[in-house]
């Protein structure tokens, strides 16, 4: 009877390994209590136990992703947040029955009756706030349909030096926690391409980024202690750029265009040093205001800091500009004359470089008497005197008496003139000066306002070729 005994215990663990984890279920009317209760005899039971006939042959799970919307991204977290559809197949092996003596096909059944396979996503950063799905679809065939909602708030490495034009390229891996690829082998449902489109007919958000692209491929993690099957996806992402270049970049270039105008205004005019230190005040206060719609990342500065530093640099560099201008025709009054080698190589150099040619020296003749002049007229001696020689002004005027009040108004007349001489001769001294200062500045403000202007342009052409080369 022990003989008996052993053989036919023998011969059932035989059955168990040809047949597999459980064996065809047999039900006795099509109904759902009929197939429940041939479930829970032969499949609820066993949930502790990966469904395979031999622990030597791998559980396959094929898995579909769907993008149902971008949330929002992190910067400074540098965190990516979406919401996924996840569909996980896989096979209970030896499992099956007749949809026609069991009265159906598929069956809803609750997820903690079967063995569910441990998928995890390895950039998940937050807890799990997805909304519960506690039942799983049961096929005939043994096949177990997964579908479920995931909200993920995963890890991303942010590259956001071209922002607000900026592509981001985030991964999200799937695979199991614990087992090695001998026990659980991921594969992909379909192909990758029919994801992305499934995603731009299913996805609902249209906020600041915009789904572009979606990848996949099926990779092996080799660690230590084994190997582990994954599914890395990548997920394409482009900003809509519309809200920073209207509220930043367009406001930006409005005032470096005003402040390249005001080069217009006198530069010895005071308005105009007040009017470029209101500017700088003024982006200064947009910049503060609109600080809060930049991104705060360590790792990279973006291209629109640069811009906008460059801008504030342009704005106080044009401001000095001004200042020294007004300073240089200021002085003019209070001044020595213009160097020879400055007025050469300004007045006559630098000035026809800047379309601005010395003028031309005036026709007019200015006739100056000096003293020594009124000494030299001569008088003649009256007619009845004889062969006397002839003396000059002065000593005829000394020849007559002293108290002759027309010798005093001459002498008084002589000095007045002489004052009106020299103050008109340092009068016209002082405008010629000034006039070459103000020349001299003028020239210089001609000058650097083109290299400004050359400035301005080959750095924003640099920057717009900087962003451009990230699309």
């Amino acid at each position: 009877m022990s003989e008996l005994k052993l053989k036919a215990e023998l011969l059932f663990l035989c059955g168990i390994l040809l047949h597999g984890y459980v064996a065809a279920l047999n039900c006795s009317s099509p109904t759902p209590e009929s197939l429940f209760q041939a479930l829970e005899e032969n499949v609820f039971t066993k949930t502790l136990i990966r469904p395979v006939r031999n622990f030597s042959n791998p559980t396959n799970v094929t898995m579909y992703l769907t993008v149902v919307g971008i949330l929002g991204v992190d910067e400074k977290a540098q965190l990516l947040t979406t919401f996924i559809w996840l569909v996980l197949e896989w096979k209970i092996e030896g499992l099956s029955w007749d949809k026609e003596e069991c009265g159906t096909w598929r069956v809803s059944v609750p997820r903690k009756k079967l063995w569910v396979p441990d998928i995890h996503i390895a950039e998940f950063m937050d807890e799990d706030q997805s909304p519960e799905t506690p039942y799983v679809y049961l096929h005939n065939t043994g096949l177990v349909y997964d579908d479920k909602p995931l909200r993920v708030v995963s890890t991303c490495r942010l590259v956001i030096y071209i922002f607000p034009f900026d592509i981001q390229n985030c991964t999200l891996t799937f695979g199991s926690y614990l087992h090695f690829d001998t026990d659980i082998r991921m594969t992909l449902g379909h192909l990758v391409e029919d994801d992305l489109e499934e995603s731009f007919n299913a996805i609902q958000t249209n906020g600041e980024w915009q789904l572009v692209d979606l990848r996949a491929q099926e990779h092996n993690l080799e660690l230590i202690d084994g190997t582990y099957s994954e599914i890395k996806y990548f997920v394409v992402l482009r900003r809509r750029p519309n809200l920073y270049v209207v509220n930043l970049l367009v406001p930006s270039c409005f005032l470096i265009t005003v402040d390249l105008f005001s080069f217009l205004l006198p530069p010895q005019s005071v308005d105009r040093s007040t009017f470029k230190m209101t500017l700088i005040l003024g982006y200064t206060v947009f910049l503060l205001i609109m600080n809060d719609l930049l991104p705060v990342t360590g790792e990279t500065t973006p291209l629109i800091n640069v811009f906008f530093s460059l801008s504030l640099a342009l704005m106080v560099i044009s401001l000095l500009e001004t200042v020294i201008i007004t300073n240089i025709q200021c002085r003019a009054d209070h001044s020595h004359d213009v160097p020879r080698w400055l007025r050469i190589m300004i007045l006559q150099y630098l000035a026809i470089m800047v379309c601005l040619p010395p003028k031309k020296k005036s026709n007019r003749v200015t006739v100056q008497l000096k003293q020594s002049n009124l000494n030299n007229v001569q008088v003649s001696a009256p007619a009845n005197n004889k062969a006397q020689p002839p003396i000059s002004l002065i000593e005829a005027l000394l020849v007559r008496p002293p108290q002759d009040p027309i010798l005093e108004e001459l002498r008084k007349l002589s000095r007045d003139l002489h004052n009106v001489y020299l103050h008109m001769d340092s009068h016209f001294k002082g405008t010629q000066r000034s006039q070459e200062w103000n020349m001299v500045g003028i020239v210089i403000d001609r000058l650097l306002f083109g290299l400004y202007i050359l400035f301005i342009i080959s750095s924003f052409i640099t920057i717009i070729c900087l962003w451009s080369s990230g699309f």
